[in-house]
């Protein structure tokens, strides 16, 4: 039997916009992160926190 994935794609959204900016891959083996990055925001056009957000 094929072992389930490991890891899987979530996406980073803006706090201030809440657009979906930018899709990454965490270690979803002892549940999902809560991970929060300050990412280039291109709508806002500055850096901003970016959350986890599953799809």
């Amino acid at each position: 039997m094929a072992k389930s994935k490991a890891r899987e794609y979530v996406w980073m959204q803006c706090t201030e916009c809440k657009e979906l900016n930018y899709r990454t891959n965490v270690c979803v083996k002892g549940g999902v992160p809560k991970m929060e990055l300050n990412k280039y925001c291109p709508r806002e056009r500055k850096h901003t926190a970016h959350k986890l957000k599953r799809k």
